[in-house]
């Protein structure tokens, strides 16, 4: 492995860990409505629940997509219809005091299944796998997987401090409604390439 083989991997990494996605949207609504605390289940089900989903994809699931592409369609029409559910949640989030009561952020389990059904999680880890680790020797699969574990939970760490800090703006049910209502768009706005 040369320097700028693992340079390459880590900011590719990065990058698809830091930018907008149903993930990093929905850790700014909980951070928003839950504060960070609350969400920190939420935040390591993402990061450990993908970095698990990488080493699946690298060790034999892309083989699965390759024998059976029908299995992408699948799995864009079930994670869209999941997606869907899931903006109508957030659009529908309590107010801070009501959330702090009744409402939950997502468990450490919800998050990491959730990546099963994330498009973007599916784009970025068959993205990493064919690009980091072709060969699909195990090894580079190891590295890949290292590589994400280093970087994404510092960089969705970022979206819900984001949303926490958004919350003392966020002080009223109305100011509240409309960040949920803007989340909520937003993921389904993430969408938009999945359905292409």
């Amino acid at each position: 492995m040369t320097y700028q083989y693992i340079t390459a991997l880590i900011m590719f990494a990065f990058v698809s860990s830091i930018t907008p996605g149903p993930n990093n949207l929905m850790l700014m609504a909980s951070g928003a409505n839950f504060g960070f605390k609350r969400s920190l289940p939420h935040m390591l089900g993402i990061s450990i629940g993908f970095c698990f989903m990488v080493t699946l994809v690298g060790i034999g699931l892309i083989r699965i997509f390759d024998l059976y592409p029908v299995s992408y369609t699948i799995m864009k029409i079930f994670s869209v219809g999941y997606m869907l559910f899931l903006a109508y949640k957030i659009a529908n989030s309590a107010p801070p005091k009501d959330a702090q009561k009744t409402g939950k952020p997502f468990t450490f389990l919800q998050a990491a299944a959730f990546q099963w059904v994330n498009p973007k999680a599916w784009a970025m880890a068959l993205g990493a796998i064919t690009l980091f680790a072709s060969s699909q020797e195990f090894s580079a699969i190891i590295l890949v997987t290292a590589a994400f574990g280093l970087v994404n939970f510092p960089a969705i760490t970022l979206w819900t401090i984001l949303g926490q800090q958004m919350r003392r703006w966020l002080n009223s049910s109305t100011k509240l409604r409309a960040f949920n209502y803007t989340m909520a768009a937003l993921l389904i706005a993430s969408l938009y390439p999945v359905l292409l």
